[in-house]
């Protein structure tokens, strides 16, 4: 199990983690390999997802930026087909300029952009406090291929730079393989140790729901448990129940920062807001969280962190951006109707928070290492689906479920998502990605409720339905799976 809690959820900015976050890691990385490309480093091949850089390093030519003289940036399959709507192109663009997902703040987007669009000028590295190389790029000197997809993932893209005498300094590929997580072609060996190396740290590693349950049967720990022992050999526990901490303030800053918006949303589908108008009327119906409006509230916070996303503003990948409501939705519920909940000091808050993001984390793990968790490679099934079962496995934890319970809800809630496609008009994370949210988050809540009405003994195991999810993506039309060709993308005309 070399996934970690905070590779799952990471800080980042709308409207996608694939494809918004991925390509801004993967640009910020490649001109990291172009700068320090006449010294010499070691690191992994694993970019997890964290934020930080871990792409090999090794020794390279002589050069880096000071040498660039010029640039080409080629986009494959789904990051060409949909990139507009997704930001991908202008994320790219950030990326070069070695701005991080994790900590640029949407401020800082918007005043790099426009100054990229009135200059036409890309300042390449100038973010990683390097001298920048100063190129005329913008974003349609992008080459897009739609229709070629590269052999390791639909949403592939290539960087080359080309020094002063013509010739090429350095060429990379990169592929965005879901939850902003990225991959360098050439480093799986060493992305393959580094997993392997992780895997051996940890006292109870698992890729399976049944190696899950064994380790929490035999060590007699929850699932939480179970994961936070395995993150002990990163971090410390302070440093966990920080980070854990941070994670739900992002959630919570996102879903509040939404809340202040009125209006319509980018893109051009104009797409009213409806999150201040929704809270306006819950509070005046609902002011002292009557639990018979438990429904309406996680609505309202999954379309609010949603609409948030579709803004370009700051939100946690849970697992994916386009999902990015479900897990905040359901831990409001959670926090607010659980038993007990109203009452709860500070401190038990952040303990149900932190059980709930280990619990949901842990069966993150599960559909990253046997499956995916990426639109453009099985469908919603693996970003929506895989969402609301790590909900309903959080939120069956914090409810005092049992390991098997925990497992039950969990494949309860991904069972009834099976074969959901990705189809976004106009290759927009709006509709049907917002409101999909909110069905998901309450079907979640159903799952974790079903699941708790039973011993935890059931006919279909979480692997089982996990196998038939990869599955089902493996043999789903490309035209499904995020590239905006089929579906409701086409048979709903864009106005």
């Amino acid at each position: 199990m070399p996934v970690s809690v905070f590779d799952l959820f990471t800080v980042g900015i709308g409207p996608s983690s694939s494809h918004t976050v991925g390509p801004m890691r993967a640009a910020r990385a490649f001109v990291e390999r172009v700068a320090r490309a006449d010294r010499t480093g070691g690191e992994s091949g694993l970019d997890s997802g964290d934020g930080g850089s871990s792409e090999d390093g090794g020794p390279s030519e002589d050069g880096g930026l000071a040498a660039v003289s010029s640039l080409r940036v080629d986009l494959y399959g789904s990051l060409a087909a949909t990139g507009r709507g997704h930001g991908t192109f202008t994320a790219v663009l950030l990326g070069l300029e070695g701005f991080d997902p994790e900590t640029v703040l949407p401020e800082q987007v918007d005043e790099a952009l426009a100054r990229l669009e009135r200059t036409g000028e890309l300042r390449m590295g100038e973010q990683l406090g390097e001298a920048p190389a100063i190129l005329r790029f913008a974003v349609g000197d992008i080459v897009l291929h739609p229709l070629t997809l590269l052999p390791r993932h639909t949403n592939g893209m290539r960087f080359s730079v080309i020094d002063r005498a013509g010739e090429t300094m350095s060429e990379e590929t990169y592929f965005s393989v879901g939850g902003g997580f990225v991959v360098r072609e050439g480093a799986e060996e060493s992305l393959h140790e580094g997993r392997e190396q992780r895997a051996a740290q940890q006292p109870y590693p698992f890729t399976t729901a049944a190696e899950l349950i064994d380790h929490a049967r035999g060590a007699e720990l929850t699932i939480a448990e179970v994961m936070r022992a395995n993150e002990r050999t990163l971090r410390s526990d302070a440093e966990i129940t920080a980070g854990l901490a941070h994670i739900w303030e992002v959630m919570e800053a996102c879903k509040n920062a939404a809340l202040e918006r009125s209006g319509v949303l980018p893109g051009g589908l104009e797409v009213r807001r409806r999150a201040p108008e929704w809270h306006r009327r819950l509070s005046e119906h609902d002011p002292d969280r009557d639990p018979v409006f438990w429904q309406e509230w996680i609505n309202l916070v999954a379309l609010a962190v949603n609409e948030e996303n579709a803004t370009g503003g700051r939100v946690v990948t849970a697992p994916t951006n386009g999902a990015a409501g479900i897990i905040p939705a359901v831990l409001f519920y959670a926090t607010h109707y659980a038993p007990g909940a109203r009452s709860w000091s500070q401190t038990e808050r952040r303990d149900a928070v932190a059980e709930f993001l280990l619990a949901a984390g842990a069966i993150g793990v599960l559909y990253k290492e046997q499956a995916s968790i990426s639109g453009a490679e099985v469908g919603c099934q693996g970003e929506v689906g895989s969402a609301s079962s790590m909900a309903a496995a959080g939120l069956a934890q914090v409810l005092g479920g049992t390991p098997e319970q925990v497992e039950n809800a969990a494949e309860i809630a991904m069972e009834h998502n099976l074969g959901l496609t990705c189809d976004p008009i106009g290759g927009l994370v709006q509709i049907p990605c917002i409101e999909r949210n909110a069905i998901a988050a309450s079907k979640a809540v159903n799952a974790a409720k079903m699941a708790l009405m039973g011993d935890g003994d059931h006919h279909v195991s979480l692997d089982q339905v996990i196998a038939t999810m990869r599955e089902t993506g493996r043999d789903m039309s490309d035209k499904y799976k995020e590239t905006s060709t089929g579906g409701l993308a086409v048979n709903v005309i864009e106005c």
